[in-house]
């Protein structure tokens, strides 16, 4: 991957994943994610079949020169309440996308995922510009996701999980998850704990949330 190293974001293609992209989705979860892999948290090719089969509209990847960077995988949810907590193996099936449902109200990010040597470098946004294209092609109200509280295990002797984030929402810490999805137009709810097994944020998750400022109550019936 010698050629990330010199990046122009506008060389970067943002499509639907195809069955084809399933090895290289695999290959760069590994790659992105070396913490969560060692205990099994990652995609598996039977589970991304099962996303491209259930709601194929949800999963994009990055392409540059024909090689995947990165990728994003989503569902439609219903939460009730709007804020309800949930852990990522109840709203995601356990990685199967089982419960998407085309009559809820809000995308899940369920995962999204750059290769290291092409972090900031413009890809996540790109990927969460394709989510937010998706919220409003099926006309939902939110977007929302658990992102994992990726630098607490830093501070956790110094604060609660809470103190973090909203240190994190103030600009005091930067978190390299929040952060990310702070600037992207999320605003931060409230913790989500027992979210997902993962040594660094000490299983904790930031409840976020971005509003389809195009969505139409009048077409729902």
């Amino acid at each position: 991957m010698s050629s990330f190293y010199v990046l122009n974001s506008d060389s970067v293609i943002v499509r639907r994943t195809v069955k084809k992209d399933i090895p290289a989705i695999v290959k760069l979860q590994e790659e992105s994610f070396a913490d969560l892999a060692k205990i099994g948290n990652i995609w598996h090719p039977d589970e991304l079949r099962s996303h491209l089969e259930i709601f194929p509209e949800g999963q994009l990847v990055a392409e540059l020169d024909g090689e995947i960077v990165g990728s994003a995988t989503s569902l439609i949810v219903d939460l009730v309440p709007e804020y309800a907590n949930h852990t990522w193996k109840d709203i995601t099936a356990d990685g199967m996308l089982t419960t998407h449902t085309y009559k809820g109200d809000s995308l899940y990010g369920a995962d999204i995922s750059t290769h290291p040597k092409v972090r900031h470098k413009g890809i996540g946004h790109k990927l969460y510009q394709g989510r937010k294209d998706v919220t409003m092609k099926f006309n939902l109200k939110r977007m929302i996701a658990g992102g994992r509280l990726y630098n607490y295990c830093d501070y956790a002797n110094e604060f609660t999980p809470l103190e973090y984030a909203l240190k994190v929402v103030r600009c005091e810490i930067h978190d390299l998850v929040l952060s990310f999805d702070l600037i992207n137009g999320f605003r931060f709810i409230k913790i989500l704990t027992n979210y997902l097994e993962d040594a660094r944020s000490l299983n904790y998750a930031s409840f976020i949330e971005w509003k389809n400022p195009h969505f139409n109550t009048a077409s729902i019936s």
